[in-house]
Parts: structure tokens; C-alpha cells; sequence
């Protein structure tokens, strides 16, 4: 029997990607993409989807009336979100809270409803903004890390594992993935709902219309490649700041064992990044960008942080990795050299969309 998986968000970067991998990589599966086309570039994957054979239906997750056209189902990913950790700041945060908390509503009443399983991707930005601020982080060597021996409440010297403090401020779109994964496990409680959660670091690759609030490895690399501003911010404006980074072809990898059932993941709620050997300060991003482009670009330097940035963020995958074995497959240097093949090839299409990401 054909299994019926629908993407929410199947036209953005993660959800693009996860929809023609499993199209590609699962003859089992007839895959749906459901997208409302807000973000720019993301009509651009249109064609790529229907090369896959998948079928797009343009709807948004806010609307009820429009997630019924999904129809049953035998599994949703939940992909749909507005990514941004800055928006909401404005004073107009209607939307994020619609997109990330209501379409997530939205989802489990139709499956509910109609039958079928959850895999929610989630984010690292639910844990707390004043607690990892407070790591005893030290400067070595061009980034922040945390000293071998040190150890604390749910972190260590492998990073931030799932049961480090959610309590205090974490942003607007952090509260909105939080909330989320609470209704998630009411309607487990209640309704006896199938679902995993997987509380994502910074995922990247092709396909990633990057900014700086949300895309950076991209971003970057486009940067150097067809020119245009970047900057340190914050920490002193040195490049310090640190975050582990996963090619979205691994967290596929991941997730396609839940294409066959959640079984054993059922109720599971894992951190999912590239870890402590896949992470990386912007100043060490910069020159590996330099070394894959060979174009070298002037940086410049805000000393002043931003509202809601953290210094440090490193995935420790422990728990995951003992319940499936799972681990990165891609190397930094291969995912960035990946993306700027991605841009080479699609500069003509791409440099307009770049050109006009907020730096």
C-alpha cells in the first residue's frame, strides 16, 4: 500500500528538500507539499517538486478550511513556520503566532480528525535566552566554547542536551515552537495522537534563501560569492558566536525511519544538530568561505548585541544517537561546498534574491 506523506511548509528549504528526498528515496511514498508561497524564492522550488512527482497544493497552514484539502493522510511533517528569531520584535507578532502555533493546531485537529502521525521539527531557540547566556563560555582560538570540565543542568563542554532550562524569555518564535510542542503532547494525552518532536539546531544546504535572523551559512557564502555587506554582531563584534550546523540530507536521513511508523520514537523529544564537531564561529565561517570562493569581502563590526541572540549554541545529539545510532554524515567543509555549488550554478536566478536579503 502507497503511504500518503503531506510536508507542511513543502515549498521553503527544509520542507522542499525532506519532500524530494523521500520522493527520490521512497517508491512507497506519494508525497504532498503544502505551502502558502509567502517566503521570496520559494516559488522558485515549484518546478523542482513537480520534477519529483510531488504534489503541490497551495494552502496555508493558518486556515483551517485550507489544511482540510490536505486530506488523509498517513503522516504530516510539520516543516510550516516563519523561521525568523526577530520577528514579532516589531510589535506585529499576529502572524508568527498564527503560522507556528496555530497551523500547528490546525495540523492536529485534521489528524485527529482524519488518522495519520506527526513528525514536528521543532527548535533549539525553546531554551532559555538568560540561562545560556550565563555558560561559563571562554574565548580560545577565533570562538566561545565551554571548557572541557565544565558541566552543569542539561549542558556540557558536548553541548546543550533536551533538558536545559525553557524557563525565562526565549523569544517570540522560540515561545511559539514551545507552546507547540505542548499541545503536541495534550493531544497524545487526550486523543492518542502518534508524534515525534525534534528540536532543531541551524539546518542548511541548497535551496536556502538565506538572512542574517535565519539562513546565515548561506547567506555567507553568497556574500562572498556575488558581493554585498555581512557583519560580526555583537560579542564585542569579533565573529565569536558559535553554532552547530546540519546539511538537511541528515536530518532527512533521521527522519526516514519514521516513514515506516513512529513506533519507538512515539512521545520522543530529541535535540538534533550537527554537535560539537560540526560547529563553528562566524569568524571561522568567514575563512572557510574565503578558502571554498577564494573572494575575500570586508566584515564589518557591531560591538552591540541584539535582542535575543545567545553567544553559543552546540546540539549535544547524545540521546538520539543512543536510541538509533544516528549521527552526521556530511562534514562542515562538504555542506558549505555543496551550497556554493548550489549558487554557482543558479547565480542568475539567486543573486537578485540574495541582493536583497536583509543583511
Amino acid at each position: 500500500m502507497v503511504k500518503r506523506i503531506v510536508v507542511t511548509g513543502g515549498a521553503g528549504f527544509v520542507g522542499s528538500n525532506l519532500a524530494c528526498r523521500i520522493a527520490r528515496d521512497r517508491p512507497d511514498c506519494s508525497v504532498v507539499a503544502f505551502d502558502n508561497l509567502k517566503r521570496r524564492g520559494s516559488e522558485l522550488t515549484l518546478n523542482r517538486l513537480s520534477n519529483y512527482g510531488i504534489n503541490f497544493i497551495h494552502g496555508d497552514v493558518r486556515v483551517k478550511s485550507d489544511v482540510s484539502t490536505i486530506g488523509s493522510t498517513d503522516c504530516i511533517i510539520e516543516c510550516s513556520a516563519e523561521p525568523s528569531v526577530l520577528a514579532g520584535q516589531d510589535g506585529n507578532p499576529e502572524y508568527l503566532i498564527d503560522t507556528n502555533l496555530k497551523g500547528t493546531l490546525n495540523c492536529l485537529e485534521h489528524l485527529r480528525r482524519h488518522g495519520g502521525e506527526l513528525i514536528f521539527l521543532s527548535s533549539s531557540r525553546v531554551y532559555s535566552i538568560p540561562t545560556l547566556s550565563a555558560l561559563p563560555l571562554k574565548k580560545t582560538d577565533g570562538r566561545l566554547s565551554i571548557p572541557p570540565e565544565a558541566k552543569g543542568n542539561g549542558w556540557s563542554s558536548s553541548g546543550i542536551a533536551e533538558d536545559f532550562s525553557t524557563l525565562g524569555p526565549r523569544s517570540l518564535y522560540g515561545s511559539t515552537k514551545l507552546a507547540a510542542e505542548q499541545f503536541i503532547e495534550e493531544y497524545r494525552a487526550l486523543f492518542g495522537l502518534k508524534a515525534v518532536i525534534y528540536r532543531c539546531s541551524l539546518l542548511t544546504g541548497p535551496w536556502q534563501m538565506g538572512k542574517m535572523d535565519q539562513g546565515v551559512v548561506a547567506l555567507w557564502l553568497a556574500r562572498h560569492l556575488y558581493g554585498g555587506p555581512l557583519a560580526y554582531i555583537g560579542y564585542g563584534g569579533a565573529g565569536h558566536q558559535v553554532r552547530d550546523i546540519l546539511h538537511v540530507d541528515d536530518l532527512f536521513d533521521l527522519i526516514s525511519e519514521n516513514l515506516d511508523g513512529i513506533k519507538e520514537r512515539d512521545g520522543g523529544l530529541y535535540n538534533i544538530g550537527g554537535g560539537k564537531e560540526l560547529s563553528v564561529s562566524l569568524s571561522e565561517l568567514t575563512a572557510l568561505c574565503q578558502n571554498i570562493t577564494g573572494n575575500k569581502i570586508k566584515i564589518a563590526s557591531v560591538s552591540e548585541s541584539r535582542s535575543n541572540d545567545i553567544p553559543y549554541f552546540v546540539s549535544d545529539n547524545s540521546k538520539i544517537g543512543a536510541a538509533n545510532g544516528w549521527k552526521p554524515r556530511w562534514r562542515l567543509e562538504e555542506t558549505l561546498e555543496d551550497i556554493c555549488r548550489w549558487l554557482i550554478d543558479n547565480q542568475t536566478t539567486l543573486n537578485p534574491i540574495f541582493s536583497n536579503s536583509a543583511s
